[in-house]
């Protein structure tokens, strides 16, 4: 069995980071369906390629939620979160060979750190640009985007439109915006140890500040 690993969501200012991995015992199906990164396929195409993918695999997923990143407080990297949640996912479905995307910029040193964590043994290939490269961590890569746009929707069906979550996309800054002027204080489901969010935060308060001058 051959797994692959992959991540959505490392870099937004709202929502969880979704961490996925795929079982299967050959790619040939994912080739078939011409599986790519999940980049590459419009957001129609990943929920169809997901239901897919889920239905002819064994998968997990990992969600690692805004208040857990924060609670890092500099002692943690976010590697080192993604890196447990790879070595959990490894551990349960304890595949033959996995291949990673390596969020870590040294390829060697982010295999060091995950077969430091695991306890399976697989044939481990870490790479950057596995999602682009072998189709099973495309497949991965699908699973953990179209189940972080869900998790994205929930937030959205309880607090109001809130985007992407990702701080360049203008929904969410504008949401962001709104909800610190009315409450005072960052929205649920916001990682407040976020630059975005701290800045966010801070030019509020210095606002509210200025109208007493």
């Amino acid at each position: 069995m051959i797994c692959g690993l992959d991540e959505a969501g490392r870099g937004p200012v709202m929502g969880p980071l979704v961490v996925a991995a795929v079982m299967v015992e050959d790619d040939s199906l994912f080739r078939e369906w011409g599986v790519r990164d999940s980049k590459l396929h419009r957001p129609d195409e990943r929920e169809r390629l997901a239901e897919l993918i889920k239905a002819h695999s064994s998968w997990k997923v990992v969600i690692i939620e805004p208040g857990s990143i924060d609670e890092r407080k500099g002692s943690t990297s976010l590697n080192t979160l993604e890196i447990r949640a790879f070595a959990s996912l490894l551990d349960e479905l304890q595949p033959r060979k996995a291949y990673v995307d390596a969020c870590d910029a040294n390829e060697r040193h982010f295999k060091t750190a995950l077969t430091r964590v695991m306890k399976v043994r697989p044939e481990l290939v870490c790479e950057h640009k596995a999602d682009l490269n072998y189709p099973v961590v495309s497949a991965a890569s699908i699973v953990a985007k179209v189940r972080r746009d869900e998790e994205m929707r929930r937030i959205g069906d309880e607090l109001g439109d809130v985007g992407s979550g990702y701080s360049s996309d203008p929904k969410t800054r504008a949401f962001l915006e709104n909800w610190i002027r009315e409450k005072g204080d960052l929205p649920p489901y916001t990682r407040r140890s976020w630059a975005t969010a701290k800045d966010m935060l801070c030019s509020s308060k210095t606002s509210k500040l200025s109208d007493w001058e």
